[in-house]
């Protein structure tokens, strides 16, 4: 039977800043996303982290840097057994996100914009944007499917 290697369960507190590129992305999610099942979250969690993760990103570059590579953009995150709190700031002039029509209805089950927001507020329990605009802070508890099977296996065991 192979060893199960104990990973540290203390809560992670990181910052990174990096270019205004899609690719950018890819290694700070994906050592998020490790991070989420070395602590045993849901694939339903770790699927919301992700696309909420990559649809903030992709929000910062296009619509706050405008694709302008010589910005940044800052993502501070922090991990517990709990939760995954994401902080996506970009350099933009920002904008007022209750301006954004919800995609659902109307002429704007049409267009093309508005998604990615709506996405992230449908996977994330909490969203909260800045006075400015150009900074977004998600939440996503750990969801009681994980709390039960994290119990199930201690018992097996």
């Amino acid at each position: 039977m192979a060893e199960k290697i104990m990973v540290s369960k203390v809560p992670i507190n990181r910052s990174v800043v990096i270019k205004s590129v899609v690719s950018a992305v890819s290694k700070v999610c994906e050592h998020i996303l490790d991070e989420l099942r070395a602590r045993d979250f849901s694939q339903d969690d770790i699927f919301a982290v992700y696309l909420s993760l990559e649809e903030a990103f992709n929000n910062a570059i296009k619509h706050g840097n405008k694709m302008d590579s010589d910005k940044d953009v800052k993502i501070k995150y922090s991990l517990d057994s709990d939760k995954t709190q994401i902080v996506v700031t970009d350099q933009g002039e920002g904008f007022d996100p209750k301006s954004v029509p919800d995609p659902r209805y109307g002429d704007n089950l049409y267009q093309p914009g508005g998604r990615g927001l709506f996405l992230i507020r449908s996977y994330m329990d909490v969203v909260e944007y800045n006075e400015h605009g150009n900074c977004v802070q998600m939440v996503r508890n750990r969801s009681k499917e994980a709390e039960v099977q994290k119990v199930t296996q201690k018992v097996k065991h």
